[in-house]
């Protein structure tokens, strides 16, 4: 039996289309962490690519790097590339495991994948009080926000694609409004209005934000009382193509020497000397 689609595609190309340059702060962050990253591998790459919703965003972050869109398919050719980076779309794919799967397989042996996306924490208050609103306006909930993994569950997709020395890691953006309306207005220059096939209408909206407003300022006030809070979460995933060349874990029993042979090196001190 065929499931049904999480998200409304055409919503997704719409709200990315409306983006106004300005409130990329997200993807600002994400590239200036994605290139520190790479100067520490202290490697240089040859034949990069990127996957990515926001080709005008992140084009210009490897000179000469090809760049796709995050689609179902991805027009990669296997073996291809030393480095593919999966850049701020990975959260809204109806299969991330196939997708880093598409990646891992257009890499060369010893080749590195990146990923950078919105994690589980993100927007985690406006999730509370969306919740709440609801259910006291509504007497029910409907998909409001993009269910976002958490990153123990994000690290394991690098493992599932069958990627090499996984490393997971995530940075916490800590942000403030001046008030609901402006959070969802940022969302909405940003792109990221909400996309999930299965949102309502706008029919009784209004009392559900006023709500919801009201709720978000009593509950999750910033540092300045006049404003509200809203965190975001990246979570970073890095992963190599197996190769031969790479550090191979000891088998149990395969160390060259006793725990016990190290420890007895080192002299213990009598009380005296203490």
């Amino acid at each position: 039996m065929t499931r049904p689609p999480l998200f409304d595609r055409r919503a997704i190309d719409r709200h990315r289309a409306r983006r106004r340059p300005g409130a990329a702060f997200l993807h600002d962050i994400a590239r200036s962490e994605i290139v520190e990253r790479l100067a520490e591998i202290n490697r240089e790459f040859t034949a990069p690519a990127f996957v990515t919703g926001w080709a005008d965003v992140w084009r210009d972050s490897l000179p000469g790097a090809k760049v796709i869109g995050d689609l179902e398919t991805l027009p990669l050719d296997p073996g291809a590339h030393d480095l593919v980076i999966h850049a701020m779309a990975l959260h809204l794919s109806e299969d991330p495991v196939g997708q880093v799967i598409q990646c891992r397989r257009a890499l060369s042996p010893d080749g590195a994948f990146m990923a950078v996306f919105p994690g589980g924490r993100t927007l985690e208050e406006l999730r509370d009080v969306m919740t709440a609103a609801e259910i006291a306006t509504a007497g029910g909930l409907s998909p409001r926000i993009v269910p976002m993994a958490d990153i123990r569950d994000s690290g394991g997709l690098l493992q599932r694609a069958g990627l090499a020395l996984p490393v997971a890691d995530s940075l916490r953006v800590d942000t403030d409004y001046a008030d609901l309306p402006a959070l969802a207005r940022d969302l909405r220059f940003m792109g990221e209005a909400n996309p999930l096939a299965g949102r309502r209408g706008r029919f009784g909206e209004v009392d559900l934000f006023r709500v919801a407003g009201r709720m978000y300022s009593e509950q999750y006030p910033a540092a300045d009382a006049e404003r509200i809070r809203a965190t975001f979460e990246l979570i970073f995933l890095t992963g190599w193509a197996p190769d031969p060349s790479q550090p191979k874990p000891l088998k149990p029993g395969g160390a060259e020497a006793r725990l016990a042979d190290v420890l007895t090196t080192f002299d213990m001190p009598d009380d005296g000397d203490r």
